[in-house]
């Protein structure tokens, strides 16, 4: 196997001494998984942060063989994680992702959401220019995933669009994470927490 494609990275475990096991969603071939020797190493760690896109390469000699990964930054969402919200956003996002999406199939739309996503997320002044693409972005994994329904109802404003976001709780814990056994959602809670301060 030899990809090489655009991708975001959505999860990053260490491995070893200095490696990481990488999880990065292509537009082409949907989610895989790669390691990349020294992830944890000075150079590396920069670019091996959740949400950040990445111009991948990933090679293996076999089927069964773990595809070594090689990568390198093409934007950075790092400078995000120092501001809580925009952490938080990312983290759930990412994590949702990884989590409920199998491998080695691809969603090219999910691909393209999540980016959008993402760039919203970073260009926004404040969450009130990503919420709704937030919530549409749950609901469009829903729907992917089989357990589709409308499309939310989205307010203009913020405090609707929160309540949208709350709507999506309950489907998205008992259908896509129902089976984890970490506690993905409580990223999402998290995020939820931080959401509702703001119209408090």
């Amino acid at each position: 196997m030899h990809i090489t494609a655009p991708a975001l990275l959505i999860a990053s475990r260490a491995h070893g001494e200095t490696a990481v096991i990488a999880r990065l969603l292509t537009e082409d071939h949907g989610l895989v998984a790669g390691f990349v020797a020294g992830g944890r190493g000075r150079h590396m760690r920069p670019v091996m942060i959740p949400g950040n896109r990445v111009a991948l390469e990933l090679r293996s000699k076999s089927a069964t063989q773990l595809p070594f990964a090689k990568v390198e930054l093409e934007e950075s969402r790092g400078p995000l994680m120092t501001e809580p919200l925009a952490a938080a956003a990312i983290t759930w996002a990412c994590a949702l992702t990884a989590t409920t999406l199998p491998e080695d199939y691809p969603y090219p739309s999910l691909y393209q959401a999540l980016d959008a996503l993402l760039n919203a997320i970073g260009n926004a002044a404040s969450a009130r220019g990503w919420v709704a693409a937030m919530v549409m972005y749950e609901a469009m994994v829903l729907r992917e995933l089989g357990y589709g329904g409308a499309r939310p109802d989205m307010q203009a404003d913020l405090e609707g669009q929160i309540d949208a976001f709350r709507k999506l709780h309950a489907p998205i814990g008992r259908y896509l994470l129902a089976d984890t056994k970490s506690d993905v959602m409580a990223a999402r809670v998290a995020l939820g927490e931080r959401l509702v301060r703001m119209v408090e």
